[in-house]
């Protein structure tokens, strides 16, 4: 079958005519805009806010992502794990024992909103630092609380907020939560990020049947994370 062409009529050329003006001042504009964008801008790379970044272990780790997600200044969260010596370790080979790994969550924070102290803080209201053998219901050093710090004045601020406690005679126990630096942090297979809202009913009674909150109100009183 053979193909007949539109009859081209005048407006429509006029009509593409100003279009293309139209797009070539829109063009002059952009390019001008840009040119006149400093440098340390969105329109190159620049201009990006300065993130910091926090991991601890505070025992099984679907337990302390919901306590940081909600923060003001807090960035991202994910699960994983930290300080082991097997490379891209997976949750059962974690679990059994055996890799030096931890359960862990990395925290990306911006410094200008939340301070590392403010983490600090909320850790210490998630955990045991008392407990040696893992935390709550879980046992083994996967599950052992700990600050792995980045840098010198992340060593500062977590020494300094474990000696705090220590002297405000709240904790009657040893703290026994280890301070040591960061290693490389494996993300935990996807299922496990935000298990808090992905299996909300198999999260809520893993907490509970853990004793997980009744241990923190005793330690922390009304300040004791309850993670929901």
């Amino acid at each position: 079958m053979r193909l007949i062409r539109p009859r081209a009529l005048p407006w429509l050329g006029l009509l593409s005519l100003m279009l293309c003006c139209s797009r070539g001042e829109e063009a002059g504009s952009a390019k001008a805009a840009a040119s006149a964008q400093p440098a340390d801008t969105p329109a190159g790379r620049g201009n990006v806010a300065t993130t910091a970044t926090a991991t601890f272990a505070g025992g099984c780790f679907w337990c302390m992502q919901p306590s940081y997600d909600h923060v003001p200044g807090v960035v991202s969260t994910a699960v994983g794990y930290t300080g082991g010596h097997l490379s891209n370790p997976t949750y059962e080979q974690v679990s059994s024992g055996g890799t030096g790994h931890r359960e862990s969550i990395e925290v990306v924070y911006d410094p200008a909103k939340v301070t590392y102290e403010k983490l600090l803080t909320i850790f210490w209201h998630n955990v045991d630092p008392t407990d040696s053998s893992g935390q709550f219901c879980d046992h083994g050093e996967q599950y052992r609380s700990a600050i792995f710090y980045h840098d010198e004045a992340q060593r500062r601020a977590a020494e300094a907020s474990k000696k705090a406690i220590e002297e405000s005679g709240r904790i009657k126990d040893p703290i026994v939560t280890d301070l040591v630096p960061v290693s490389k942090f494996y993300p935990a297979e996807e299922y496990h990020q935000k298990y808090y809202v992905k299996s909300a009913l198999q999260y809520k009674f893993y907490r509970f049947s853990c004793g997980r909150d009744r241990r923190l109100k005793q330690l922390w009183g009304e300040t004791g994370d309850t993670g929901h």
